[in-house]
């Protein structure tokens, strides 16, 4: 698996699917489009700021609500790479996996990577470096089946290349 670098952009505990994609723009299931209106109601100024390989950090429960399959392509639609948090719903956690969007559980990295922190995260490892502040973390890396769906891009390319390679 790669490793990952970019920005981090910071959120606090229970962060609802509702407002990581409201309901309103529910209507499509394009990446791009989703992206654009990606976390609006709570950051405006988020899918103007985001840049391609960006980190989203959050604190406990994030992409708690509704379970939603556009919250987590939304999110990787806007470059996200990688989200970590202290922890997520699961639901949410299961949907990022299958869109393709690595979603890391590392209480410690959430607790203390700051908004604009340069964060590297390497997800065969499951090494989190927070370069700002020269600090390291540690989460649980992804067991290989995972890691392959989240290289194939998602769950449906990953078995669409494993039915094709039969």
């Amino acid at each position: 698996m790669s490793t990952l670098r970019g920005r981090a952009h910071r959120y606090q505990d229970n962060v609802n699917t509702d407002v990581i994609i409201p309901a309103r723009y529910l209507n499509t299931m394009d990446a791009a489009e989703l992206a654009a209106h990606c976390m609006e109601d709570i950051d405006a100024e988020f899918a103007g700021r985001v840049q391609a390989g960006d980190v989203m950090v959050a604190g406990e429960n994030f992409g708690c609500g509704s379970s939603r399959e556009q919250a987590p392509l939304a999110i990787k639609g806007a470059g996200v790479s990688c989200v970590i948090a202290k922890s997520f719903a699961r639901i949410f956690f299961r949907n990022a996996i299958n869109v393709g969007l690595p979603a890391l559980v590392c209480p410690d990295a959430a607790a203390e990577i700051q908004a604009g922190d340069e964060v590297t995260v390497d997800l065969g490892s499951g090494r989190i470096e927070n370069v700002t502040q020269g600090r390291s973390y540690r989460a649980e890396p992804f067991p290989e089946f995972l890691q392959q769906i989240i290289a194939a891009c998602g769950l449906v390319p990953y078995t669409r290349r494993r039915i094709g390679a039969s």
